[in-house]
C-alpha cells in the first residue's frame, strides 16, 4: 500500500510537472500587443520588418519576443536657450506633440530603442527654434509668440522629416534677462508718453484752430449786426420789444417815449421818496 501510493505521488508530480512545462511552452509560445501600440519581432536578435498589430498571436517559443512600440500621441516638456538677433540670449519653454506611425515603429525600435525624443525629437526641434529666433530682436520674439510657433514648427517638420509625426510645438514660456526686460519696460512707457504727448499737442492745435473760427464769425457777426443798425435805427426798438419780459414801468419821466416807456424801471418811489426826488420851488 505504502509503495502504491509513492508511485500515485510519483505520478500527480509528473503530471504537474508536463502541465506547468505545457504552460510555459504556451506562454513563451504567444503575446499580446496592447491597443494603441504595434509589436516588433526580434528572433534571436534578428528584427522582423514587419510589425505585429494590436491583439493576440503566436510566435516561436523560447527564442522569439514581441516589444510593443506606442504609437499613441505623445508629450514631452524640453527647454531651448537661444539668442535673438540683437544678441539677448532668450530662455524658452516648449510641449512638443508627436507620434510615432505604425509603418516607423520598427525603425524607431531599431535605432533609437522605441523612444525617439531625446536622441531625435529634441535636438532638431532645439536647431528649429535657434534658427528662426536669430532673425529676430528679442522683443519681436516676445510679441510675435505666434509667428515664431508657427515657424519653429514648419522648420522642425522639415528637420525630422516622414519618420515621425510632429503634431505641434507649443510655447509656454518665453523670459529674458531681468535688465533687458527693464529696459523693454523703460521703452514702452517712453514711447507711451511720447504718443500721448503728440495727442495733446495735436488736440491744442485743433483747439486752437476752432477759437480762430470762432471769432472770425463772431466778428463777421458783429460787424453785419453793426452794419445793419447803422442802416436801420428801427431795429433798436424791435431788439428792446424783442427781450421785454412783459412787466410795465410804474414811473415814466415825460421824456420817454416809443418802445422806452415799456422799460422795467423797477418799482415806483413812495410818495415821501417823490417829493424829496422832486422838490417844489
Amino acid at each position: 500500500m505504502a509503495i502504491m501510493s509513492q508511485t500515485g505521488i510519483a505520478r500527480l508530480v509528473g503530471v504537474a510537472i508536463l502541465l506547468m512545462a505545457l504552460v510555459i511552452v504556451g506562454t513563451s509560445g504567444t503575446f499580446i500587443v496592447p491597443s494603441g501600440h504595434r509589436g516588433v519581432l526580434v528572433t534571436l536578435g534578428r528584427v522582423s520588418p514587419e510589425f505585429k498589430p494590436e491583439g493576440f498571436g503566436l510566435k516561436t517559443p523560447f527564442v522569439a519576443t514581441v516589444i510593443p512600440v506606442s504609437i499613441r500621441q505623445a508629450t514631452a516638456d524640453m527647454q531651448s536657450a537661444v539668442i535673438s538677433k540683437d544678441l539677448q540670449e532668450v530662455r524658452t519653454e516648449l510641449k512638443v506633440l508627436y507620434r510615432i506611425p505604425e509603418q516607423s515603429a520598427v525603425q524607431i525600435y531599431q535605432q533609437f530603442k522605441g523612444d525617439p525624443f531625446i536622441s531625435l525629437i529634441q535636438p532638431r526641434v532645439d536647431e528649429a527654434i535657434k534658427e528662426i529666433t536669430k532673425e529676430h530682436t528679442a522683443q519681436e520674439i516676445v510679441q510675435e509668440r505666434a509667428k515664431i510657433k508657427q515657424r519653429t514648427l514648419a522648420n522642425a517638420r522639415k528637420k525630422v522629416g516622414d519618420l515621425l509625426v510632429l503634431v505641434d510645438v507649443v510655447v509656454v514660456d518665453i523670459s529674458l534677462s531681468d535688465n533687458y526686460e527693464a529696459a523693454i519696460e523703460r521703452k514702452m512707457v517712453q514711447e507711451q508718453e511720447a504718443s500721448k504727448a503728440i495727442f495733446e499737442q495735436q488736440k491744442a492745435q485743433i483747439d486752437a484752430q476752432i477759437a480762430v473760427v470762432r471769432a472770425r464769425g463772431e466778428a463777421e457777426s458783429i460787424k453785419i449786426r453793426g452794419e445793419a443798425l447803422s442802416r436801420n435805427p428801427e431795429l433798436i426798438d424791435l431788439e428792446i420789444v424783442s427781450k421785454w419780459n412783459g412787466r410795465t414801468p410804474r414811473v415814466v419821466s415825460g421824456e420817454a417815449s416809443g418802445a422806452q416807456m415799456i422799460l422795467p424801471l423797477g418799482p415806483a418811489p413812495s410818495p415821501i421818496q417823490s417829493v424829496k426826488l422832486n422838490p417844489q420851488p
